[in-house]
């Protein structure tokens, strides 16, 4: 709280009444500051703007298997020669189009990625298979999926001081999921011996802010007091590791949130300000696979059941888009873009990361103000900008702002604006 020069009243900007804003020369929009600047400032009596949620702890898992990108070019190589090989005749007849290598620094330069964490390394790097292993459960077993989300679940919990019989809701959010009923949600819910309820969506890149959203309203409602988001990413299984444009990008994690009420939360943790989401309808990025895939014998196998994009044309759209998405977020709250401390990104591509956030603050972004994990876990899906947070959040101060955001498939777009309490 600081005492306003100009009014002599206490502002009462971290009171939830008020915020502390300097006086700018007319026709210049009001930008807030930190309190207790020495001259300058004006009591604004708006409500400030809060959920009344905040996350309490966080948590992250990989798998064992680190897949650099060197040896998923000696496998993927070796498939290209066999099938140049086996099509020689085809292909010096010009009917059949010869496929081409890869390279590591063709995978770095293109996306930022130099390794990712893999469920199964045997099958990836047999150039007569190229696809993991994942066999099969019983359904006395639990599901990998679930298995994922409660290697992340117990971290967040820890860090919270939390236990599985606090929580009273649970959202599982992944942009691909293993079946479709029970809710893997509810396994997970059943195995941490939680109470309330648990659902799943599946919202493409967004699925991770989705489910945080989701879970932030059912808590600031006052249906859930304790909500779990967990987010197992397990993204290898849909990849064609076949296809140059597109064998380097995913990598399997998963990352996990606690949601409290702010009133339970401890010094530390992060008020969630203000949430948006967005959709925009389009085909650039596309998994066919589902359900009905095996009533129609011809096309089940076919590489559109796997995931695939328009690479270029999502970048194309995308960066504009959550740029602007991003920036009216902020403004919203009658911040400066400059003002937030922290930006953790969906982590699909650097160039596109590194764009967007120019776009946004003007500049280019530094590592520690827009940080990235692609180097280590390459493309988790929705996870990404979860697990960014996850990582680096340490070091902010309590007042910091941070802004989580999330843009891709559907289109669809999430974003999170906190603040360090």
């Amino acid at each position: 709280m600081a005492l306003c020069i100009i009014s002599g009243l206490a502002c009462l900007a971290f009171a939830g009444v008020g915020s502390c804003v300097k006086v700018w020369p007319p026709g210049e929009p009001l930008r807030r500051l930190p309190s207790g600047e020495p001259t300058g400032y004006r009591c604004s009596m708006s409500p400030r703007i809060t959920t009344g949620t905040a996350i309490t702890g966080s948590g992250v898992w990989h798998p064992e298997h680190a897949f650099t990108n060197e040896a998923l070019c000696v496998a993927f190589n070796e498939y290209v020669r066999r099938d140049n090989a086996k099509n020689a005749d085809a292909i010096a007849a010009g009917t059949h189009e010869p496929l081409k290598e890869s390279s590591a620094e063709f995978i770095e330069r293109a996306s930022g990625i130099k390794q990712r964490y893999v469920q199964d390394l045997t099958g990836l790097v047999d150039p007569e298979r190229m696809m993991p292993y994942v066999p099969a459960r019983s359904e006395d077993e639990l599901c990998l999926q679930a298995e994922y989300a409660l290697h992340a679940a117990k971290q967040a919990l820890a860090a919270a001081g939390r236990t599985g019989e606090d929580v009273d809701l649970v959202v599982l959010g992944a942009s691909n999921l293993q079946r479709l009923y029970p809710a893997i949600a509810i396994e997970v819910q059943n195995a941490l011996g939680a109470r309330g309820y648990g659902f799943d969506i599946s919202l493409g890149c967004s699925a991770a802010t989705g489910a945080t959203q989701l879970a932030s309203q059912a808590v600031r409602t006052g249906a859930a007091q304790c909500a779990l988001v967990v987010v197992p990413e397990m993204t290898t299984g849909h990849m064609n590791w076949k296809d140059r444009d597109s064998h380097f990008i995913f990598g399997d994690a998963s990352v996990a949130l606690v949601i409290e009420p702010v009133e339970r939360a401890r010094p530390g943790a992060f008020e969630i300000l203000s949430m948006r989401m967005m959709s925009k309808f389009s085909n650039n990025i596309r998994n066919n696979g589902g359900y009905l895939d095996r009533c129609d014998p011809e096309t089940r196998d076919n590489p559109d059941k796997l995931f695939h994009q328009a690479g270029r044309r999502v970048f194309k759209d995308v960066v504009p888009m959550a740029a602007k998405f991003i920036a009216d977020h902020i403004a919203s709250h009658d911040l400066e873009p400059t003002a937030v401390d922290r930006y953790w990104l969906h982590q699909a591509n650097q160039n596109m990361n590194e764009l967007i956030a120019q776009r946004i603050l003007g500049r280019e972004a530094t590592r520690v103000e827009a940080p990235l994990i692609l180097d280590e876990y390459g493309n988790t899906a929705s996870a990404g900008s979860l697990i960014a947070f996850s990582h680096f959040h340490d070091d902010l101060p309590a007042g910091a702002y941070g802004m989580m955001a999330s843009f891709g498939a559907g289109y669809s777009l999430g974003s999170l604006l906190m603040q360090r309490m």
